[in-house]
């Protein structure tokens, strides 16, 4: 994949995120922008629960239903998203002889061989979730897409805290006009 490419991609996924306060539409953009511009089989962005304990599916490109329904990952289950969620960037070259997997038959019947794994991190260190790409075929990521990678996981990081931010502010609007409107009653 070529640097002009990657700084294409770059700049739609800027104005995806720009685009929406809604995560899942954003988050949907995304995962579709990496997916088609890398030439990859999927993308998949989960987030963690309140508890900490559970990668929840929030957005997916490219991948089939049943891939997309397996099942939540349980943290404790899955060294692979341990290593992430301490902040490393993690690259399998080949899935299928792999371990750190929960769900290795899964992968296998969807036709996965090669998959980066990224952390998500709110205001830079605050891990939040994991943004995982998948290739259907052999692949090496090059320093160049496993740095597109890297932004493209902070640019989610940010568009998850500025949704949030703008879902308080909301919120809190609502509630101090629900105040003022029971104060004129009075």
């Amino acid at each position: 994949m070529g640097v002009t490419r990657l700084y294409k991609a770059i700049f739609e996924i800027t104005r995806a995120v720009n685009s929406s306060l809604e995560p899942e539409n954003v988050l949907h953009s995304i995962a579709e922008k990496v997916a088609t511009e890398m030439e990859l089989k999927g993308c998949f962005i989960r987030l963690l629960d309140r508890k900490g304990e559970t990668l929840k599916a929030d957005a997916s490109y490219g991948l089939s239903e049943r891939y997309e329904k397996k099942g939540p990952v349980e943290v404790s289950k899955s060294r692979l998203d341990q290593e992430v969620l301490e902040g490393k960037i993690v690259s399998i070259p080949d899935v299928r002889k792999d371990d750190r997997f929960q769900y290795p038959e899964e992968a296998v019947k969807e036709g996965l061989c090669s998959l980066v794994v990224l952390p998500l991190t709110a205001r830079g260190e605050k891990v939040i979730g994991v943004l995982r790409v998948y290739s259907a075929e052999l692949r090496e990521f090059s320093e160049e897409e496993l740095d597109f990678l890297k932004c493209v996981a902070d640019l989610s990081g940010l568009a998850l805290e500025n949704a949030r931010m703008y879902s308080a502010l909301k919120r809190a609007s609502e509630l101090a006009n629900d105040y003022i409107y029971r104060v004129d009653d009075l």
